[in-house]
């Protein structure tokens, strides 16, 4: 009781409408929305000639320390980790295309982090973040709830590509689409009873049905398991050791003129990404002033973090780390403070010596829980003023860029560079800010830079 008392005081859970167990709950819940990157970052990055093991270490202890930052100095319940999309950059553009080496791009990745520390500490990011009309910043949360989604979709293969439409529908009988459909079935069940933790009780009772299903069926267990399917012999094992790739950053070789392009890349998704993710989760969490604001305290201390995670990350072997949006998972199971950040933090580093079991929950016990945070996100868009077109355009072009770009900065470019084109086109030229004049511009170089570099 004692302890409930002091984690109360410090947290400010009660201040929060929250309680202890409620944020133990949510962090378990993020943590395990989230496990998968413990995994499918050093698949990702060892394609580079990175190590497989030492990154695996190397994930998690850069995961465990940015969150715990985020729990005990910005005192939120968001989770960080190496990020999707920027860790398949590093390793497909920046090193297999490109040409640079792993060491190089970890040098870039460096750097950006202290450009990303200077951006924070001098409240750049602050300011960026509040110039950001209100609907806009209500379509990027609904935008991330919807990128969510498809997210879950594709892991559980429920959604798959198509060369002739894009994306069709998967084979439904296949075994993880109908692991992922018969969980999606048992959470909603859940949830409509109101059952407390009903995202965490799906995620592991789903992946009950998948290692029961694939200790009967080899088939089943290939599709669940890509990786390999077995029960593990012992639930602990020691980690591996980060050193063949903790600071191995190469900095001579940012000394090529294209490197610039490379930091500036890492700069502007990690950067939106982030923004667009801490904006999208503290307007679910109602954490906005009556402009629609995050306080600027909260704000600086967030982004402060994440650029903090970026450098350690750097420094410990892995690609950007950044602010995680399966953390909604966490918010929509109650997590209001940074309790629900210290738990995952305290899981990652206990995932370090049970990876064995860690690995038993596949990406179809985690897919109905994404796609059902993309429905609770989804309500951010009902502060949207659908009245005013100028408004409403570049909230929907925000919504629908995010999924169907696979990235929430090109969403926020979106959004940005279509806000302004119609505001210009109404004569209503008193509502743009300078900030957003600029961003736009900044956008539409990246756009450039990127299609040149693909």
């Amino acid at each position: 009781m004692a302890l409930n008392d002091t984690l109360d005081r410090f947290f400010k859970i009660s201040e929060h409408g929250s309680t202890v167990r409620t944020e133990v709950i949510a962090g378990f819940t993020t943590f395990m929305t989230m496990a998968y990157i413990i995994f499918v970052n050093p698949a990702i990055l060892s394609n580079t000639g990175m190590p497989f093991a030492p990154l695996v270490t190397t994930t998690v202890l850069s995961a465990a320390l940015a969150t715990v930052i985020m729990g005990l100095y910005a005192k939120k319940p968001y989770a960080l980790a190496p990020g999707m999309g920027l860790n398949a950059y590093f390793t497909y553009t920046v090193v297999l295309t490109m040409g640079y080496t792993w060491e190089v791009a970890l040098a870039a990745v460096f750097i950006e982090g202290l450009i990303f520390i200077a951006l924070s500490v001098t409240n750049v990011r602050s300011l960026v973040a509040n110039s950001f009309p209100r609907n806009l910043k209500y379509s990027i949360g609904a935008g991330i709830g919807l990128f969510l989604s498809i997210i879950g979709l594709e892991n559980a293969h429920i959604v798959v590509k198509d060369p002739a439409t894009l994306v069709t529908m998967g084979n439904l009988l296949a075994p993880d689409a109908l692991v992922a459909i018969i969980g999606l079935a048992i959470t909603i069940v859940f949830f409509v009873n109101k059952i407390k933790g009903a995202l965490l009780w799906g995620i592991l009772a789903t992946t009950g049905i998948a290692v029961v299903w694939s200790m009967l069926d080899p088939h089943a267990a290939s599709v669940l398991y890509p990786s390999g399917f077995s029960l593990p012999s012992s639930p602990v094992s020691l980690p591996a050791s980060p050193a063949p790739i903790a600071m191995h950053m190469d900095f001579s070789g940012l000394m090529a003129a294209g490197a610039l392009g490379v930091i500036f890349a890492f700069l502007m998704v990690d950067f939106f990404d982030t923004l667009g993710t801490v904006t999208g989760l503290s307007a679910k969490v109602g954490d906005l002033d009556e402009n629609g604001n995050i306080p600027k305290k909260s704000l600086t201390r967030m982004l402060l973090t994440d650029a903090l995670g970026t450098t350690f990350g750097a420094m410990l072997g892995t690609s950007t780390v950044t602010t995680y949006i399966e953390s909604a998972s966490g918010v929509e199971e109650g997590g209001r403070t940074g309790l629900t950040s210290v738990v995952v933090a305290s899981l990652f580093l206990l995932g370090l010596f049970i990876t064995p079991i860690v690995g038993l929950v596949p990406a179809a016990a985690t897919a109905p829980a994404l796609v059902l945070v993309g429905l609770f996100m989804l309500s951010n868009m009902a502060n949207v003023d659908f009245n005013d077109y100028t408004e409403f355009i570049p909230a929907f072009l925000t919504l629908i860029a995010m999924p169907f770009t696979y990235s929430i900065s090109n969403g926020i470019g979106a959004g940005v560079i279509s806000y302004v084109l119609v505001k210009l086109a109404t004569r209503r030229y008193k509502e743009i800010s300078v900030v957003m004049y600029a961003l736009a511009i900044i956008f539409g170089v990246y756009f450039i830079w990127m299609s040149i570099s693909h």
